[in-house]
């Protein structure tokens, strides 16, 4: 045991007073210890970490599913017919995403959001209120008494945190809600909503719109299979007894379950995905490198170990140096790594989207230190005792002893060479898909928006439904609004709207029933977007054929509507000006219905007196072409107003003089102005909109090229680190060549021909790969209008690593072309 330690001892305090290898294959190490610790408290945060609700493991998701898709939602009226399945504990619905709400009492009037579920939905997750209770049964109906339960940030922020809210009044929309209870700061998994109210739905609803979550506890002996096949049948049965278009394509449409934490994280699994694959990647080019220089290192030392193996000492005691410093590799490589990754992590948790992380600082558990030594230790040892038994099974003690340590040997070097073209392979092939990403997000960034973002302020305002309950009323305040707005000096055109030509996924609006008259219902159903006459020209929209809205078009005057081209062409074939089109229209049983549970309801037939360009709706990376359909606000009959303001808020854009910042303050004065008691929220610039809707992928981007950046560093070390022991083992070669008239050109030749061959080799594996893997990436690539072959990028990538790994073989070169022949040949 005391010979085992001083071996040890020994070893270290040898790498320790010499610790330039010691810095650079624990640094090659760390840096893939690195990645793949920082990606792996990412996933598990994001992806793998429980929901924190009580046995989240029997939460499960009803609603529709198909092959390859996410689970899809349900209508309420779906949902009370799955109500009687067998099987679950208790069931719950919650509307999907936020809704704009205004609030008064207690404070400054503000516009809040707030997320609509049902009485069932905290039982069924298991919340336990901070303060106060759930909705009770009759304030879960469609006139009971107006409740309200505050979220654990907004009653910090409004109420100090202090219990006496509870029982206090809230004015909801000028209607006085009781608060009844707090939830704790845990639930954030649906948003980042401040209010919760119920949804408060008839016991037998029509609403059979898709935009709900239902939520099931499965029972003790229930099954999530038994549970999706008995919410199929109950659907299907359900739509046996409606004989229209909708029951139809119902009728073919399959029902199942799926776990609730994995629909709720369903967006994010891919981009998840691919960044623990780039980050294990950058961990093996790693692991290659360290390899390729426990072996030179073992090499250079081959003299020695020689000796002592001639001199009679056991394979355990030569082997045992090397690793005993693949073991301080190893522990420093994690610790060094440890700390890249608290870095990488702190510095992305600043622009990580909240419905990532839920709000919560990204930060290292500690069983993260017993990962990065599980991965570093072990890999390094591996490295060393690899390099110490090829180091001794290369070479006889007789041509070592002979050749006195100068040469690396044919299999060691032929081994060495490998390992470099392994790790151009891996790097080619993690280039090659970050490159993808780059050419994508580049071209997507030089398409036009459809649109002109300049010189554009934004905000939202919900109109209080107490003093706004109709189309009639809501218009009306529009109105005054509007004309006090144009009237600021160096506004220049104001616009109304119920969603902007670009922003986030919450601003698709789209109603079924649209139709040619005549003909069935469109494949896809259009955007809907009610806006006032000067929305294209505010926004520089081109109107392609036809008129745009006027002063005329108004409540009386003949319904008329403006499509995109791109409605124009797939249902008009090109030709849709001075067409008819039919929206909100059910056949038979679901009119009778639709008009029984909004007596409101009417039908609108609209001529088409327009045909404006296309937008992209998602930003620069949104690839699909969408159909659009424009209706002039001031003729959006009052069914229809109530579905807009029951999803989002309406959106001011005015077209200003100079920089929109500076005239915020005036905007809400004017506003104030108008309407004292009506909050507006959200003012920015469409520049910063049309920016942030193409965040998600810029930081994809970012940390894949990070990831790429690093492959191509270590690619380039471990080229430079095999040429420069070759060129030091091939001295008395270089010697004697040069002795016998070789010019120094020539030995730069020779020893770029021999890197060159490595390059060459493993470019060409690491393309194969790449082509493999994009088939892989093509979703996500998909998404960002990115191809999955892309000549551009295959070259591009070739040329800057051939130009690195040349490069990292130029220094050896030089150096070997400077040996001098007498110094090489003295020790003959």
């Amino acid at each position: 045991m005391t010979i085992l330690f001083t071996e040890i001892w020994q070893a270290w305090r040898a790498s320790l007073r010499r610790p330039g290898f010691l810095l650079l294959a624990s640094g090659v190490l760390a840096l893939g210890i690195g990645a793949t610790v920082a990606v792996s408290v990412l996933v598990d945060q994001v992806l793998l970490r429980p929901l924190p609700y009580v046995a989240p493991e029997r939460l499960v998701a009803l609603g529709p599913v198909d092959q390859g898709e996410p689970l899809g939602g349900v209508s309420p009226q779906q949902y009370q017919h799955m109500a009687s399945i067998k099987g679950v504990a208790s069931m719950g619905l919650i509307k999907g995403g936020l809704t704009a709400f205004n609030v008064s009492g207690d404070g400054t009037p503000e516009q809040v959001n707030a997320f609509l579920a049902d009485r069932g939905l905290l039982p069924t997750l298991g919340v336990r209120m901070q303060l106060g209770r759930d909705f009770s049964a009759q304030e879960d109906l469609p006139n009971g008494p107006k409740a309200v339960i505050l979220t654990d940030g907004y009653w910090l922020r409004r109420y100090g945190g202090a219990a006496t809210a509870i029982g206090r009044s809230l004015n909801i929309e000028g209607v006085p809600h009781t608060i009844v209870g707090v939830l704790p700061a845990s639930f954030d998994q649906f948003g980042a909503g401040e209010i919760m109210l119920p949804l408060a739905l008839a016991p037998d609803t029509y609403d059979d719109g898709t935009n709900f979550l239902a939520i099931a506890r499965l029972a003790p002996a229930g099954s999530a299979a038994a549970l999706g096949a008995q919410a199929d049948a109950a659907i299907h049965a359900m739509y046996a007894s409606f004989p229209n278009a909708d029951a139809e394509y119902w009728k073919h449409v399959r029902f199942g379950s799926a776990s609730l934490q994995v629909v709720l994280h369903e967006d994010q699994r891919p981009v998840m995905l691919l960044f623990l694959a780039s980050a294990l990647c950058v961990l093996a080019i790693g692991l290659v490198n360290l390899g390729n220089l426990m072996l030179l290192r073992t090499l250079s030392r081959s003299h020695d170990a020689t000796v002592r193996q001639a001199l009679g000492a056991q394979a355990w005691r030569i082997v045992l140096p090397a690793c005993a410093e693949g073991l301080l590799v190893g522990a420093s490589g994690a610790m060094a790594g440890m700390g890249l990754a608290a870095m990488g992590l702190s510095l992305f948790g600043h622009y990580a989207p909240a419905d990532w992380t839920y709000g919560e600082a990204l930060h290292m558990p500690a069983g993260v230190v017993l990962l990065a030594l599980a991965i570093a230790v072990p890999g390094a040892l591996a490295a060393a005792a690899f390099g110490a038994w090829r180091g001794l099974a290369v070479a006889s003690v007789q041509e070592v002893l002979h050749e006195g340590g100068r040469s690396q040997g044919r299999h060691s070097g032929r081994l060495g060479r490998i390992l470099v073209v392994a790790q151009m392979s891996l790097a080619t092939c993690l280039m090659c898909g970050a490159g993808l990403f780059l050419h994508a997000l580049y071209d997507a960034a030089r398409t036009p928006l459809g649109f002109a973002s300049d010189h554009i302020l934004t905000f939202d305002l919900a109109p209080v439904k107490a003093d706004n309950p109709d189309a009639a009323s809501t218009q009306a305040l529009l109105q005054r609004l509007m004309a006090r707005l144009h009237a600021l000096p160096g506004v220049d055109q104001v616009a109304v709207t119920n969603g902007l030509p670009a922003g986030n996924f919450d601003q698709q609006f789209s109603m079924g029933g649209v139709h040619v008259p005549g003909h069935d219902y469109f494949d896809s159903s259009p955007q809907i977007r009610g806006v006032t006459a000067d929305y294209f020209s505010t926004f520089r929209i081109p109107v392609r054929a036809g008129r745009s809205f006027g002063v005329t078009d108004t409540t009386g005057s003949e319904p008329v509507v403006i499509v995109n081209r791109t409605l124009a062409d797939r249902e008009y074939g090109g030709h849709a000006l001075g067409k008819e089109i039919v929206l909100n229209d059910y056949s038979g049983y679901a009119v009778g219905k639709v008009m029984a549970d909004d007596p409101t309801f009417r039908p609108v037939t609209a001529r088409i007196v327009g045909v404006v360009g296309d937008t992209r709706q998602f930003g620069p990376l949104d690839s699909e072409r969408r159909s659009f359909l424009y209706l002039p606000l001031a003729q959006v009959p009052t069914h229809i107003m109530r579905v807009f303001r029951s999803f989002e808020p309406l959106r001011f854009a005015l077209r200003v003089q100079g920089n929109p910042d500076g005239y915020r303050a005036a905007v809400r004065a004017a506003v104030s102005e108008v309407a004292p008691e009506q909050p507006i929220a959200n003012m920015t610039t469409m520049d910063e909109i049309v920016h942030a809707t193409t965040g998600d992928t810029r930081r994809t981007l970012s940390l894949v090229g990070t990831f790429a950046l690093l492959a191509l560093g270590l690619a380039a070390a471990g080229m430079y680190a095999v040429m420069t022991v070759a060129v030091t083992t091939r001295q008395r070669e270089f010697g004697v060549r040069m002795a016998l008239g070789a010019p120094p050109l020539g030995m730069v030749r020779l020893v770029l021909r021999a890197g060159g061959r490595q390059l060459a080799i493993g470019l060409l594996l690491g393309l194969g790969t790449a082509v493999v893997v994009s088939r892989v990436l093509g979703d996500v690539l998909q998404q960002i209008g990115g191809g999955t072959f892309d000549p551009f990028v295959l070259v591009g990538v070739c040329v800057v690593l051939a130009v690195a790994g040349l490069l990292a073989c130029l220094l050896p070169a030089m150096r070997a072309s400077r040996v001098a022949p007498m110094h090489a040949l003295r020790g003959e």
